[in-house]
């Protein structure tokens, strides 16, 4: 496993975190055995970030890498494995709608109430560092839920504070950067959606932000597993995600990455990762692990050779701005 510095700050990431959504549920049924086993099995090979977050199983992510660190170390294992969670809005839209107030929306309250459960959840008396899940363009200009969360740093209960960016306005985190109000970002970086190439991961670097990317396989499809005919159970995220004819579209799009590759070493799920660590701002890329086949094949790849400039040239022509989709078949 390589590691990397997390923006100016003193840690050590590994390249490959761990993504804890599906430990927590929403992407079909998830035996508790295979999460415990895929995390002890992430965190062997070296791992040694996790991301998780309030509403992955409203705290179950949580509670259960709470019980693999206890776990490790009442066995006496000398680790420090850095835990990075994230507290959503209060209930309204998401993404926030840009006439929410961000008082109402992160308030105090709200804040320190959902912090004492993030706590409690993972049996800690500080957090690594607290991410707000999502965030509005609109709040950029009094950013008051970041100046709670920088109070809560001098309190010594939170150390590092960052922000998920929102889907569809990534962008609208540059501001917070660049005025220095988060340590780190989180972002969707991968083979379709190479947006962040353009300012977003430059200014992270020049701010000394730490940047964690999500989606790398966009939601499985990356991998190259999906076909046309692929269906997901009822209450698995991914057949929301690729309603419609999302995924027949997608496919034929993985199918022509799938050529692109076809002269390299790499599978499509390793090219996916190999891509989103070639650029130079990324911290560490958190694909979700469910057990530990998948911790083996995800951790490995950090040891593969980096990616070719000719490859990553041709994997950046398969770029596709569908945003929210609106830009047709």
């Amino acid at each position: 496993m390589k590691y990397r510095s997390f923006g100016k700050h003193d840690l050590k990431c590994s390249e490959i975190g761990f993504g804890a959504w599906a430990i927590g549920g929403a992407w079909g049924q998830q035996d508790d055995t295979d999460s415990l086993a895929a995390l002890n099995r992430a965190l062997d090979l070296g791992c040694n970030f996790i991301d998780t977050a309030a509403g992955y199983g409203d705290g179950k992510s949580e509670r259960l890498i709470a019980k693999v660190l206890n776990e490790r170390a009442a066995v006496g294992k000398d680790e420090h494995i850095f835990v990075a969670t994230k507290t959503q809005p209060s209930d309204g839209a998401w993404p926030p709608s840009p006439y929410d107030q961000a008082e109402d929306r992160y308030s105090e309250a709200y804040l320190r109430d959902h912090l004492a459960t993030r706590l409690d959840c993972l049996g800690t008396d500080n957090l690594d560092l607290w991410q707000l899940h999502t965030w509005t363009r609109a709040w950029n200009r009094n950013p008051t839920p970041f100046k709670i969360l920088r109070r809560l740093q001098k309190e010594g209960k939170v150390g590092l504070i960052g922000v998920s960016s929102p889907e569809h306005d990534q962008n609208s985190v540059i501001d917070l950067m660049r005025d220095g109000w988060i340590d780190s970002v989180q972002i969707i970086y991968n083979i379709f959606e190479q947006e962040p190439a353009a300012e977003l991961l430059n200014v992270a670097q020049e701010c000394g932000v730490g940047v964690i990317v999500r989606v790398a396989f966009d939601e499985g499809a990356l991998t190259g597993k999906f076909n046309q005919e692929t269906v997901f159970p009822e209450g698995d995220f991914r057949a929301n995600y690729f309603a419609g004819d999302r995924l027949s579209r997608t496919v034929v799009r993985v199918e022509a990455i799938r050529e692109t590759l076809k002269e390299s070493d790499y599978t499509m799920a390793q090219a996916a990762l190999k891509f989103v660590l070639a650029h130079p701002a990324v911290s560490c890329v958190i694909p979700g692990i469910r057990n530990p086949a998948q911790a083996e094949a995800n951790c490995g790849v950090s040891d593969l050779p980096d990616m070719s400039p000719a490859l990553l040239t041709a994997l950046q022509q398969h770029s596709w701005r569908r945003a929210f989709w609106y830009d047709g078949k």
